[in-house]
């Protein structure tokens, strides 16, 4: 899907500076972590020990057959919790950035948000129960199913209800930041009844903590999957 080529290359790191202030060290740290994004055709591979180097948490994101590209983080968030009652972990939305101002949002690993994508945008996601990825999906007593509703655009689509189905499928080895690690692979069955749309997220997790180091998921019920590499954490 071609319709994606020009967003992809974007991604970069140079719109970090919007919404930040601070002292010329600051700017020019992020000016030299700018040097990091790369335009064109071809996959971007950074050596690991420059993405160590790079101060900033950093992903790879690929939508499908548009190029691989680095990407850094621009703003970590509190995400408002359910409600007290339910004891939800506490969680971060991490906001990944384009330099033409397209944005994708996470939440351990799940995407919840994006904005200004050439195709179309998840624009909300919305549950009474907290996603499995959030309360770990490595531990036993995580429940393994969950309904939400999804709202996306183009077009009117708001409150459909997804329902998904966790299944553990085996514990592999990864390559993450050119490194082999170790990870729980998950995938996530979900099923829209209402457009009769069924489709197949991957989760690998870090089997210590269920923490999401790749996944594939979908951006929307209609839209296309995107693969995103976890290169270097967020640190509180």
């Amino acid at each position: 899907m071609r319709v994606y080529k020009k967003l992809l290359p974007f991604f970069a790191i140079s719109a970090i500076i919007a919404g930040l202030s601070g002292c010329s060290q600051r700017i020019n740290a992020l000016n030299e972590t700018a040097k990091l994004a790369f335009l064109g055709s071809e996959d971007v591979v950074l050596p690991p020990e420059q993405i160590s180097a790079n101060p900033y948490a950093s992903i790879y994101v690929k939508i499908e057959d548009t190029p691989q590209a680095f990407v850094v983080l621009a703003f970590a968030e509190p995400k408002t919790s359910l409600s007290a009652v339910k004891k939800v972990p506490e969680a971060l939305e991490l906001k990944w950035l384009s330099a033409d101002k397209g944005m994708l949002v996470t939440v351990n690993g799940r995407l919840v948000k994006t904005h200004n994508l050439l195709t179309g945008n998840l624009s909300a996601v919305e549950s009474d129960d907290p996603d499995p990825l959030l309360l770990g999906l490595h531990l036993s007593n995580t429940p393994k199913f969950w309904t939400r509703t999804l709202d996306w655009q183009p077009g009117y689509h708001y409150g459909y209800k997804a329902k998904s189905e966790f299944k553990l499928i085996a514990e592999e080895n990864i390559l993450i930041n050119g490194f082999p690690t170790q990870a729980l692979h998950f995938s996530e069955y979900v099923s829209v009844d209402t457009l009769n749309i069924q489709y197949q997220n991957d989760f690998w997790l870090d089997p210590q903590n269920g923490n999401v180091l790749k996944s594939r998921q979908k951006i929307a019920p209609n839209q296309p999957f995107v693969d995103i590499t976890l290169l270097k954490p967020f640190a509180t």
